[in-house]
């Protein structure tokens, strides 16, 4: 028995069998980190993961006639009070045979059917809803007829993978100003891990919007926002730049048809280099050419006032008509730069502007056709 003191209570260990499977070291993870005993097991002589668990143990295939009574007696031997299974096969024998040779014991986690599908089930089910009920803009263009379901729910689904704070609300609003937006460049002001740039590099690709452009410094200098109680800060602390520009690049690369690519620079430095070359070259994504009109521009660089000041001045009148300009974070807890900004732009502007409106914690703006 290897029964593990947390805080005074004393666990008995869960089994994790394959122990080698990603998921299986998933929940190894979640186990040590909660105080939870566990251990490893796996039907191969020598598997590379045993080394990962604290305990681990040999048991034959499930196929094989001795796997019942090695079961029973690692459950006994080691006073296990449950089982975790990501393997299917394993999962649906050992929720039969458990009930017979050890019916206190139960398996800790569903079908790993579910486990695999919820994601993409739930994907399926926002990209249905999507094309039932589109949202109703009041846009004079005639839109241009919506991709598949099944294409916005591999949109919604590898969203979901990628880090980040493109919630699904602002997916749904993306999905539909593409489809009224004229030809020309995408561009977004702070991508960090990619999320949104996935989102608007698809979707640009889907209806032939045109390239996507993404400007940022992947700088920790350039993080400081100055917050008011300084807690947007103290997160952006805690993260790498570096890091975080493999991290685009990793969750980008594969979704590039060629029209793809990135300026590692500040904003203002960016649009200069934009206006001027046109162009934007990359060891990961190549060269890339631009027509040098703006057809979406999404601003979710740093949210202070002068930054967010600065990146619409900057790249604001790149927009062609017709064209989108988001505020990303407009309706922001941490501060009012954004919204002041784009309050501003409002105001400045009413003239020539079709089409305004806040969905979930942005402002999308239509500049007059």
């Amino acid at each position: 028995m290897i029964d593990n003191e947390s805080n005074g209570v004393v666990s008995r260990p869960i089994l994790i069998f394959p122990g080698g499977m990603p998921r299986s070291l998933e929940y190894l993870k979640k186990c040590l980190r909660d105080g939870q005993s566990v251990i490893g097991a796996s039907s191969l002589e020598y598997d590379v993961s045993r080394d990962k668990y604290p305990e681990w143990l040999y048991l034959p295939y499930i196929t094989h006639s001795d796997f019942d009574k090695a079961l029973k007696l690692a459950i006994i031997g080691f006073n296990i009070a449950g089982v975790y299974s990501p393997n299917i096969v394993v999962w649906n024998y050992l929720d039969r045979v458990l009930k017979e040779i050890a019916p206190s014991i139960a398996l800790v986690n569903t079908s790993p059917v579910n486990a695999e599908l919820a994601g993409y089930r739930t994907a399926q089910s926002h990209a249905h809803a999507l094309i039932k009920n589109p949202l109703p803009l009041s846009v004079k263009e005639i839109a241009k007829p919506s991709i598949s379901e099944i294409e916005l729910s591999a949109l919604f689904r590898h969203a979901d993978l990628i880090p980040g704070m493109c919630d699904h609300e602002k997916l749904c609003v993306l999905c539909e100003i593409a489809r009224y937006s004229p030809c020309g460049d995408v561009v977004e002001i702070g991508s960090w891990w990619g999320k949104s740039a996935f989102i608007l590099a698809r979707l640009a690709h889907c209806y032939n919007i045109g390239n996507l452009l993404c400007v940022d410094p992947w700088s920790n200098e350039h993080l400081v926002q100055n917050d008011e109680k300084g807690l947007v800060d103290s997160g952006s602390a805690q993260v790498d730049a570096e890091e975080a520009l493999m991290v685009f690049e990793m969750n980008i690369l594969p979704y590039d048809f060629n029209h793809i690519n990135y300026l590692r620079m500040p904003s203002v430095e960016g649009a200069k280099h934009y206006g001027k070359h046109k162009n934007a070259t990359t060891a990961s994504f190549g060269s890339t050419n631009y027509s040098g009109h703006i057809a979406i521009l999404h601003i979710d660089g740093n949210h202070s006032y002068a930054a967010a000041k600065a990146d619409i001045v900057s790249w604001g009148h790149f927009v062609v008509k017709g064209g989108w300009i988001i505020f990303d974070d407009y309706i922001w807890p941490y501060g009012d730069g954004p919204q002041r900004v784009g309050d501003e732009f409002l105001a400045d502007n009413h003239a020539n502007i079709d089409v305004a409106f806040v969905m979930g914690s942005a402002l999308f703006v239509q500049i007059a056709s």
